[in-house]
């Protein structure tokens, strides 16, 4: 610093160039990065608040406890849902059921289709029928458009199904029928009865449904 600059007197600023600097100064990162988060306030401002409750003395206090109790619950249940967000309820696993027509079945849609393939290829028609039927069932109910519970037969699945795919109502009547038939009839089945089950399969996968059906609340337990 050379002598001159010694002796020249400081900057005087004038109001309006003082704030200018000031909040220059403070717009750095490091100030910014300590500035308190939203969090951090209303973390502040709920610690101010619990340390605001005035606890009373004496006997007549102790049916107060509850009530204090039951405040400081609710308070932390906000702050819970501000900071975690409301909670997500999955309505599939919820409502799914392992019965499937009588039957206790954990498979997959396409894990039943693959057993009514391999049915389909020794020649068993009853089975690749029944088996095709359920998988039809098991596809809607993974994608929650027609939940069943235990005690639903193959013609209540066909009538609620045909609620939400009118298109198809016609054709999962003559499923419905066909599976009853193999099951409890005993009847041969065909590979016409399969195949129509198979492309049935498919519409109602490329299919929007009209509507969703519940659990009726007749057959649920």
């Amino acid at each position: 610093m050379t002598p001159s600059a010694l002796l020249d007197p400081p900057v005087q600023p004038d109001a309006d160039q003082g704030r200018q600097w000031l909040l220059d100064e403070l717009s750095k990162p490091e100030y910014q990065a300590a500035r308190p988060t939203w969090f951090d306030q209303a973390s502040k401002a709920f610690g101010d608040w619990l340390d605001s409750l005035q606890v009373p003395g004496g006997p007549g206090f102790g049916p107060l406890i509850p009530l204090v109790i039951v405040l400081i619950v609710a308070a932390l249940i906000v702050v819970a849902f501000l900071v975690f967000g409301r909670p997500r309820l999955n309505r599939k696993s919820s409502l799914k059921t392992t019965e499937l027509f009588g039957a206790d079945d954990t498979r997959s849609a396409a894990e039943i289709r693959a057993a009514a393939r391999r049915a389909a290829s020794a020649g068993d028609w009853p089975t690749a029928i029944e088996e095709q039927y359920r998988a039809i069932a098991r596809a809607l109910a993974e994608r929650t458009v027609v939940l069943s519970a235990p005690g639903t037969t193959a013609q209540d699945f066909a009538g609620r199904a045909g609620r939400s795919f009118p298109a198809s109502a016609d054709v999962l009547r003559l499923g419905a029928r066909a599976f009853d038939e193999v099951r409890y009839l005993d009847q041969p089945g065909s590979r016409e009865g399969y195949e129509r089950l198979v492309a049935l399969d498919g519409a109602l996968e490329r299919a929007r449904p009209a509507r969703l059906e519940a659990i009726p609340a007749a057959v649920a337990r």
